[in-house]
Order: C-alpha cells, then structure tokens, then sequence
C-alpha cells in the first residue's frame, strides 16, 4: 500500500479523511445503479486472468518494470473492490471469512496508480479477452474524484470553466474578440488577406470549438484553421457564450464531462449552428463524439478540423503550393483521435500534399505510443519530470529516430508536452507544431490576388 500521501492531489477539506472509503463505496454503488458500468465489471471480473500480457504494450511498464504499472493488476484494484462489496459471493466471503476491507492507504494507493496510467488505451489490443483498462481507469479516477481525490490542476481548471469565465484559460470575451482582430491584422499585413474570424454570426453551419488555450499561445494554428475556411468558403463562426473545446471531465469525472458536452450543444443551440467544428486538440474531439451518450438524437454531428481540411484538399478548393514544407516532417498520432477515434488517414494526406520529406515513427497510427502527458497528467506541471524523462522518454526515442526537425501533433496538450519532452532529452532542436500551422505556411495566397485581377 502507498506510505505517502501525493502532493499534487486534494481532498475535500470540509470532509475527514476517515469519510473517502465511505463515499467512494456510495459513489460506486450510484454509479452502478444509474450507469451500464455494471455489465463491464460484470464481464471483466469473471473474465480477468492477470496474464500481464498488456505489459508489452505499455509505454510505462516498459519505462518502469514495476509490477504496480502492469495495466491488468492495476485494473485488478477496482475489481477488488467490486467483488468485495457489490457481489454476492464478495459480501458472503467477508461476512464469513472477513478478509479485504477499503480504507485510507487503499484509497492513496489507487489514487497514484490510476494517475500514473495515462489512459491511453494501447494495452487493450494486447488483452486476450478484450479488458478494455483504459475505461477501467476512467471509471476508478471518476469514483476517486467523488470521494475528493483528484489533482489540482484538472480541478482548477474546470471549475473556471463551469463558475468562472468559461472557459479553462479563463480568457475574457474582450480578449477573445482582441485576438480574433489581431490575427485578422495579421493576415492583411503578412498575406494582403482579407481572412475573417466570425464571431456570433447565427445560422452557420459550423460552431468552432478549438482547445481555448490556442487563443494564447498557438496564433499559427488558428490561422491555419481560419484561412481553410477561407478559401474552401466554409460557414462557420466562433460563439461568445462557450468558444473553449477542452473538456477536462474525460480525464476524471462523467458529471463534469456531462456537463461541459451540454455546454457545447447550447452554444450550437443558441447560434442556430448545425454542426461542432472542433480544432486541434484529440480529448476534445473525443469528448465531442461522446455528445450522443448525453443528448441521444439532439446532439449536433461533430467534425474533426483534420477532417475538414482533409475533405477541402480532395475537392480542390485549397490552392496549394506543392512540397512548400522543406524541412523533414513527423507525425505524432494523439491517442484521443487516433486510437479511440481513428483519424489517422486524413492528416497524412495533408502532409504528403504539402510536405518534401515527410517520415513516420514506428510505430504509427493506432499503435504510436502516447505522448506521455495523455488523461490529463501533462497539467500537472508537478510530475513533470516523471511525465517527460519516464513516460516521455520512449517518445522522445521515437522522435529521434525519425531524423525530423518538425513534429506535427495536432492536440493542444500532445504539443505542450512533446515541447517538454524535447527540451528535456537532448532535442533542442526539434520544432513541435500543429498540422494547420504548416498547412498556413503552404497554402498559396498569391492565387487570390491573380484571381481578382482577371475579374
């Protein structure tokens, strides 16, 4: 069992520590009645055989050898507890024969090893009889999180998103409609473009959703983004009332991610908007997918900007300049939209369409390994050298061994901690970007300008 308590997990101060077994056996037992969690545990516990066969194919018992990280035994630490408490021959054992009780160093164990997991689902191919343990650690941190353990920063971000401004950032609509002018400044002083970013325009058919924290710090990729929809003359607009993507509830509670997804759908709703246009960020186009389980036959179809471009360039609406992109080029697939959401045919032909020397990592697509920031970790800048020299290290290997000088990761927090992971292992040299801020550098302006002239 876990001698420490973590620093980078609160508790629910106005609780005693002694009521956290308590509440996360009544938050188990809700979530049972109300959920179809119960046909899972159900089928996984009967099944489970511990053969630790998931072991070769996760990046973190491979960085670690600790038994603790093997993904099937930390599964089996939920599972304990199901059996225990919410199954007959569990509750007649204990009656009889006692034996396993939950309590305050079971609760900090399973807090440590189901944040150190980085759900990022690679292991469930590897499982023999389909034990998904990603979902296993999405339901153990969610009833860890109603009893009061979950980490600060996942915390204090959505809670500004759901009290505060609105979004996690908490970027002011002033200085959402400043930046959306600058970049629109940008684009007449660099391009002699009139690219527009529309803001409450009712009736479009795409309501833009991208990670919040692109409005700060990743000015090319929404440039990227707006100039596609530009010249490929799209219907779309950014909403004042809920214009942030990220959606922290995937990583550790479905009552948060619930209602963030409704906030998504009402500011489709108020806008008269007809589909969610979500940017570069794999969690929130995950949890975006994820609004039918909310809103069944009400919830707006989702689209993937990946997806978007992709189908822009195959209709030819985009002018291109071949091969602008002279530099080698890598692509690293986000577990959120490659494994879980299969997007990973579009962005490649984005990339040979513009790029001279594009590479893959081995391995790629549904088998690429994770950043090493994925379920949220990569906020919790505590952990971070655990997140970049032990989970990373296996990706900075990867980046390495492409030779590329620019890695593409369309996912506002893959970029953030691939940026970490190369500053901290010797990759310096390595540009991280997103997908739309090559295609802004390849797409040929010039071709508007000589299109005016002949009118």
């Amino acid at each position: 069992m876990s001698e420490r308590k973590y620093s980078y997990y609160i508790e629910d101060k106005a609780k005693t520590a002694v009521d956290r077994p308590r509440r996360f056996l009544e938050a188990f037992a809700a979530v049972l009645e109300h959920s179809s969690y119960r046909v899972a545990l159900d089928a996984y516990t009967r099944m489970s055989a511990k053969c630790s066969r998931c072991a070769s194919s996760c990046q973190l018992f491979e960085a670690t050898a600790d038994p603790r990280d093997i993904p099937c035994r930390r599964s089996e630490m939920l599972f304990r507890v199901y059996r225990r408490y919410f199954t007959p021959g569990g509750a007649t054992r204990a009656r009889l024969l006692g034996g396993f009780t939950l309590d305050e160093d079971y609760i900090d164990a399973m807090a440590e090893e189901y944040y150190r997991c980085t759900a990022c689902r690679r292991c469930r191919k590897a499982c023999p009889i389909g034990i998904d343990h990603g979902l296993v650690t999405h339901l153990a941190r969610y009833l860890l999180s109603e009893a009061g353990v979950v980490p600060k920063a996942l915390v204090v971000a959505v809670r500004e998103q759901l009290q505060g401004v609105g979004n996690t950032s908490g970027i002011p609509v002033p200085a959402l409609q400043d930046t959306c002018e600058f970049l629109q400044e940008e684009f007449r002083d660099i391009y002699n473009a009139d690219v527009r970013f529309p803001i409450d325009v009712e009736g479009a058919e795409y309501v833009f959703f991208p990670a919040v924290s692109d409005y700060l710090l990743e000015p090319d990729t929404l440039m990227g983004n707006a100039a596609v929809m530009h010249f490929s003359q799209g219907s779309w607009t950014i909403g004042t009332a809920n214009f942030d993507g990220i959606n922290y509830g995937l990583f550790y509670s479905d009552r948060v991610m619930e209602r963030i997804c409704k906030k998504v759908a009402e500011e489709v709703k108020r806008l008269k908007g007809r589909k969610v246009l979500v940017g570069e960020c794999g969690h929130a186009t995950r949890s975006a997918w994820m609004l039918p389980a909310f809103l069944g036959a009400d919830a707006p179809p989702v689209v993937n900007f990946l997806q978007y471009t992709c189908q822009a360039i195959q209709e030819g609406k985009l002018p291109l300049k071949g091969n602008a992109i002279e530099e080698r080029v890598t692509y690293h697939d986000p577990c959120n939209i490659a494994r879980a959401g299969r997007i990973t045919e579009e962005p490649r032909e984005i990339l040979n369409a513009i790029c001279q020397d594009f590479v893959e990592m081995t391995p790629n697509r549904t088998e690429n390994y994770c950043c090493g920031g994925g379920g949220g970790t990569v906020s919790i800048d505590e952990i971070r050298a655990f997140r970049t020299k032990t989970m990373g290290k296996r990706k900075a290997d990867q980046i390495r061994a492409t030779g590329a000088k620019i890695v593409v990761a369309p996912c506002a927090n893959c970029k953030k901690q691939l940026r970490e992971v190369c500053e901290d292992n010797g990759l310096e040299d390595v540009q991280v970007v997103g997908l739309h801020d090559l295609v802004l550098k390849a797409l040929d302006f010039g071709t508007e300008k000589k299109s005016e002239g002949r009118n």
